[in-house]
């Protein structure tokens, strides 16, 4: 007899368990004055997770209070959008904020003195960093000399950034760590490097960061601008400002963290696609920023028509137009947004003469859709003007920079006489162009202080260039969101 084996039971589908999505935060903030355009009279706002859900008057507010998960009381506080600050080095701020800082030193024996009981308090195996020495404003009117850096640093190496960051003081210690450095570009025996010396010797400076000590200093720089009200940086790295385990680390610690975005342009040239897509790798959003065109006033670096008052030449040129055009024109047909440093008018002439010749070989609407941009843009002229508008560049610039060294006794003014020195920063003239603006601090060559920025905005030192104050916020909110290309963004409305 066959042994009967039954079939199996037809099988159930196991049973599923769906966990429903977290339903997001949400917050009733009342009783203040909130900056919107959707309503001139709001003072509430309905915030859910990161998305601004509805904007009113307190009439209205009392329908949301109990189906919020928390309600602030304002008591008339202002409420606006988040400050962007469209041009910064995280790293470099966090360094001045807890390393050697020499802005506040009013004499050259007191910068020395501050560079001794520096060294005295650090290990004496660490490479000294430091930055803010401005000759300028100190009676002796010079730098410190190699020999005094050697004594006060105890014959170890330093590096020292004089205040705009296109030159620097080192001791000896520090260049004999740099092969071949004496014969770069840029060297002179017992003067402040600049060009392609002072990038070797940065390099090599600060490789000697440990990761920690970046990512202290990181930290350092973004809670500080949380502390402000900054709520996204546009970090200005490349290879001959930070390094790409900087920029990388930057990008990762902004993401984890709770604080400020950072948002992030490579300043490297693009000449293929297979050059655009290793930017974008990095994490990078465009091939712009610090893309240097020229150098600084205050280093004597600015490429300049005319020479300088000071100085008998005419600065230092990185870029002519043929580069210019060649990288804009690669980085548009890669979908990549392009962009320059350049201070001086021959500089910013150079860079609105390739940016109009990558037009021609493009075509100009997709110029103006990449919307490339251009930082500083100081020494600006009617025609330059012009071309910002034609080809839509947007201008990164530096209110900051007015307030500190403008004026009729001011830096610019010793550096190119004062009837050029007025021409700089025309920012009325800009917006009045059309050209847009997205305002920064270019931190630590000035500190983060967007208030501050708008200040140096609306009172400029040449009372002509100086814009509204409504003018000034926006380029200083919704502005640095549009450089990036979003024009949904820093504004306080229902969807942002």
């Amino acid at each position: 007899m066959s042994e009967h084996v039954p079939e199996p039971a037809p099988s159930r589908p196991a049973k599923q368990h769906f966990s429903r999505p977290a339903r997001p935060r949400t917050v009733l903030l009342r009783g203040g004055e909130v900056h919107s355009p959707a309503d001139p009279f709001a003072t509430a706002m309905v915030v859910e997770g990161d998305r601004i859900a509805w904007v009113g008057e307190e009439g209205a507010a009392d329908s949301f209070a109990d189906g919020v998960d928390e309600v602030v009381r304002l008591d008339g506080a202002l409420v606006t959008p988040a400050f962007t600050d469209a041009h910064v080095h995280t790293t470099a701020t966090g360094l001045a904020l807890t390393g050697l800082d020499l802005s506040g030193a009013a004499t050259l024996p007191e910068a020395l003195a501050r560079i001794r009981a520096y060294a005295d308090a650090r290990p004496a195996d660490r490479v000294l960093l430091g930055h803010g020495w401005d000759a300028a404003v100190w009676p002796e009117g010079r730098p410190p000399s190699r020999a005094e850096l050697d004594e006060a640093a105890g014959g170890r190496p330093l590096y020292l950034t004089r205040v705009d960051v296109h030159s620097a003081v080192v001791t000896t210690a520090l260049l004999d760590l740099v092969p071949g450095v004496r014969e770069r570009t840029g060297f002179r025996a017992d003067a402040p490097l600049t060009g392609d010396a002072h990038h070797a010797v940065r390099k090599a400076a600060y490789a000697t960061l440990t990761p920690a000590q970046r990512t202290e200093a990181q930290t350092a720089a973004l809670a500080r601008a949380a502390a402000l009200g900054i709520g996204t940086l546009h970090e200005c790295a490349g290879p001959d400002i930070s390094g790409e385990d900087d920029f990388t680390g930057l990008l990762a610690l902004a993401r984890e963290g709770a604080g400020p975005r950072v948002v992030g342009y490579w300043a490297e040239v693009v000449a293929s696609a297979k050059d655009a897509q290793r930017i974008r790798e990095l994490g990078a959003i465009g091939a712009a920023g610090d893309l240097f065109a020229d150098g600084s006033l205050g280093s004597h670096t600015a490429h300049l028509h005319a020479p300088y008052a000071d100085a008998a030449h005419t600065g230092v040129a990185h870029l002519d137009a043929e580069d210019v055009a060649a990288h804009v024109a690669a980085c548009t047909e890669a979908g990549l947004q392009a962009g320059f440093h350049a201070i001086g008018d021959a500089a910013l002439t150079s860079v609105v003469d390739g940016v109009r010749a990558a037009a021609e070989r493009v075509g100009l609407g997709r110029i103006r859709a990449a919307r490339h941009r251009v930082e500083h843009a100081e020494m600006l002229t009617e025609r330059t003007i012009a071309g910002f508008a034609e080809l839509a560049l947007t201008a990164s610039v530096q209110p900051a920079f007015d307030a500190a060294w403008g004026g009729e006794d001011g830096m610019y003014a010793a550096r190119l006489g004062a009837d050029r020195a007025r021409t700089l920063n025309p920012y009325a003239a800009l917006l009045k162009a059309g050209v847009p603006l997205a305002l920064g601090s270019d931190s630590p060559v000035t500190p983060l202080d967007p208030w501050g920025t708008v200040r140096a905005a609306v009172f400029h030192r040449t009372r002509a260039h100086g814009i509204s104050a409504r003018a000034a916020f926006t380029a200083h909110t919704r502005g640095g969101w549009r450089a990036v290309g979003r024009d949904d963004a820093g504004v306080l409305v229902p969807g942002a």
